[in-house]
């Protein structure tokens, strides 16, 4: 088994559904491949509802946030390589799902039963996928129409685990949403 995970992304993916993953999965020793629809720099956001603005947000506004390198292209991506992948959120999601080297990518990790994190938006990938079909996830509430049009059984939990699959409804799930993705990849680890 490999120590490699797999983050793809693009522009407008959401800084915290990102970043945190990324050096939480290197802290523990995996080396994470960022890729993209090409190996380029991409643009972070930052996603939230302002908590003081004199007029109430009904969804999230959205601010530029740092940059982040991916080092590969979808279309270069070999899923043997991998030990797992994780999708974070934002609004690029919106339109990766239409990637198609994307969507065979993620369906070839879900079918070897390698460990896949998701988060917010990121659903919208896995549904695109069709890797949720009869699974329970969570996603961010404004998402769930999206995990039950991918057939899954759509719940509001900080984090939904559902065999290899785990989900979670946004950043501020970061903690136990990765707890749980490390140890479903340690726990593949030991079946080396």
């Amino acid at each position: 088994m490999t120590d490699r995970i797999l983050m793809p992304l693009g522009d407008a993916t959401e800084a915290l559904d990102t970043f945190y993953p990324f050096f939480r999965l290197q802290e523990a020793g995996y080396r994470v491949d960022v890729a993209g629809p090409e190996a380029r720099l991409y643009h972070t956001v930052l996603h939230e509802i302002p908590p003081d603005s004199t007029i109430p947000w009904d969804i999230t506004q959205e601010r530029p946030g740092y940059f982040i390198r991916a080092d590969i292209a979808f279309r270069d991506v070999d899923p043997d390589h991998y030990a797992g992948m994780f999708i974070s959120g934002g609004r690029a999601p919106e339109y990766l799902r239409y990637d198609a080297d994307l969507l065979r990518i993620t369906r070839a990790i879900a079918e070897q039963g390698k460990p896949i994190a998701c988060v917010c938006h990121g659903i919208e990938i896995l549904t695109a996928a069709d890797v949720i079909q009869g699974r329970t996830v969570t996603t961010v509430a404004k998402c769930a129409l999206d995990a039950r049009q991918g057939g899954a059984e759509y719940v509001d939990r900080e984090c939904v685990c559902d065999g290899q699959l785990v989900t979670a409804r946004t950043w501020h799930d970061n903690a136990p949403l990765m707890r749980e993705f490390l140890a479903m990849l340690a726990q593949q680890d030991t079946r080396k």
